[in-house]
């Protein structure tokens, strides 16, 4: 198989995001990266953090904080390969619809580590990695 040429890392405001980036940035040198800043709606069962400020708010803040993940990851060549890109509405939605329409050829991702908590689970429902894996036609790597 070869190397993916446009290669999308979700972030959804979440820990170990970095760790996706930076994961991306290392095992597909030549690929360009685009880091989706997902707003989830306010109407979701959970936004970014819990917090429900109003739709530019939000938008706002999910723009800076994938600039500040970039900033925290980035290196000399970076600034070249990655480019962020927004999207509004549930993350298991949008990233599967997002690689598809924007010919993306890998998805790296970071994974939810409250997996093993079963309660967390079942309050929460499925956690949004395995709905992109099951909705995505394009591999994808979950790190852990």
């Amino acid at each position: 198989m070869a190397d993916p040429d446009r290669v999308l890392v979700p972030t959804l405001g979440r820990p170990q995001e970095d760790e996706a980036l930076s994961y991306a940035l290392e095992t597909f040198p030549d690929a360009e990266i685009t880091l989706l800043a997902v707003v989830t709606p306010l109407g979701a069962p959970l936004s970014e953090g819990g917090v429900l400020e109003r739709r530019e708010e939000r938008t706002t803040q999910a723009r800076a904080s994938a600039a500040e993940l970039l900033e925290s990851v980035a290196g000399p060549d970076t600034g070249d390969r990655v480019r962020i890109a927004l999207a509004e509405g549930r993350p298991g939605t949008v990233v599967p619809r997002y690689a598809s329409e924007a010919g993306i050829d890998h998805v790296v991702m970071a994974g939810d580590r409250t997996r093993s908590n079963w309660f967390i689970r079942r309050f929460l429902g499925r956690d949004i990695a395995t709905t992109v894996v099951e909705r995505t036609t394009q591999p994808v790597t979950i790190l852990e």
